[in-house]
């Protein structure tokens, strides 16, 4: 219940701090505003590598446990396990390149 309390209150707050031009599309631009492209591709990247280290320390928690309960699954849990690592890691590095695009690298 705390923690939503926490959350909710940091909802509030991040909505409280919302530029207040933010309707005037050419004036925010033209100041770069507190949202501009760098702050977005930062918070980009930022939830994007949160997320996909939390879910692969989950997946090889999971594949390791499974191992230490059956040690002879190894061999047939290596090969997905990997395969779910190297997914997890290309949505980070999609947000990575999606990141710079709205920074403006290329």
């Amino acid at each position: 219940m705390n923690a939503l309390k926490i959350l909710v209150a940091a909802a509030i707050a991040l909505l409280a701090v919302v530029d207040p031009a933010f309707a005037q599309e050419g004036a925010a631009q033209a100041t770069g505003g507190l949202f501009s492209d760098g702050f977005a591709a930062g918070l980009c990247i930022a939830i994007a590598s949160f997320g996909g280290a939390l879910a692969q320390s989950r997946a090889s928690s999971s594949a390791l446990d499974a191992i230490g309960r059956n040690p002879g699954a190894a061999g047939q849990l290596f090969t997905p396990m990997i395969i779910g690592l190297v997914l997890i890691e290309s949505l980070v590095i999609y947000a990575l390149v999606i990141a710079a695009k709205l920074a403006g690298l290329f």
